[in-house]
């Protein structure tokens, strides 16, 4: 049997000429890039979803002073007899009375209703007596012949028409939603005139809304509170509110 010479056997081939290990290889290295690009797509998202969260919460102030449009006076009256009869007589020539001094600064008809009457009886020292109380109500637009009246309403007194509580002129503003709008605008600019005012301190800078809640609507009388009680008007004047919370991001 003949022997075999080592040194004549052929050399074997390196590792990386193996087919089997260069797919081995091949795919070793796609595994590696794939981690190295996840790790770095995993860390920018992460960097980048902190910047997204980070905001700023600001209020935004709008004002605006308008005049009312509306104005009711409910003027209350009455009358106390011995009777019935009388005390509605009573309260029927105040009726007029009342009528004629709207009548005579230049009110229509139809601007002061009735608005209710009310009958009651009781007893003083065994003698029966009856009081009618009645409501008359003027209901108008037009703001500046209200403030002539309520001038004038000793007028009345001087008729012999005694005015109880709760007589007095109030004054509505009706038109709140065609000035809405431009006021949650305002309040908006506002709120980020305060937010562009903390980006710059901390270096940063204002970006969209996140979130954002419009606030409640005020109207107030423009010179502080006179709401119409015994003898004392409302104001025509008035003063609208309104305050805006937005959140505002920050990057």
């Amino acid at each position: 049997m003949p022997e075999t010479n080592p040194e004549s056997s052929p050399p074997a081939s390196p590792f990386w000429r193996d087919p089997a290990s260069r797919r081995w290889l091949a795919s070793s290295g796609i595994v590696a890039i794939g981690l190295i690009l996840g790790g770095y797509l995993l860390g920018d998202g992460l960097t980048r979803a902190r910047h997204a969260d980070r905001s700023v919460t600001v209020r935004g102030l709008a004002e605006r002073e308008v005049t009312a449009d509306l104005a009711t006076w409910t003027i209350a009256y009455s009358a106390t007899a011995g009777d019935l009869a009388s005390a509605q007589g009573s309260v029927d020539r105040d009726t007029a009375s009342i009528k004629a001094f709207f009548a005579e600064l230049g009110f229509p008809a139809n601007a002061l209703q009735p608005a209710g009457v009310n009958v009651s009886q009781f007893t003083t020292d065994g003698v029966p007596q009856f009081t009618v109380r009645q409501r008359m109500t003027l209901r108008s637009t037009d703001i500046k012949r209200a403030q002539e009246a309520v001038r004038k309403q000793f007028d009345l007194v001087k008729r012999g028409v005694v005015l109880e509580e709760g007589s007095g002129m109030a004054y509505t503003f009706t038109k709140l939603n065609d000035i809405k709008p431009a006021m949650v605008a305002e309040a908006t600019k506002d709120a980020r005139a305060a937010a562009e005012q903390f980006a710059e301190d901390s270096g940063t800078s204002v970006g969209g809304i996140k979130q954002a809640t419009q606030g409640y609507f005020s109207v107030e009388a423009r010179d502080g509170d006179s709401g119409g009680g015994w003898g004392v008007s409302d104001t025509p004047y008035k003063k609208v509110r309104v305050v805006t919370t937005i959140d505002f991001y920050l990057r």
